[in-house]
């Protein structure tokens, strides 16, 4: 077993993100439902 510390924290906890997109996006979504 490796013998490293494990991180805390709080499962579920909101975050706050800060993210910036340049540039073409491309969004696939796929369903198992083809109806």
């Amino acid at each position: 077993i490796l013998r490293r510390p494990v991180q805390s924290g709080e499962f579920g906890a909101d975050m706050k993100v800060s993210l910036i997109n340049d540039g073409p996006v491309t969004i696939i979504i796929d369903t198992k439902n083809k109806e």
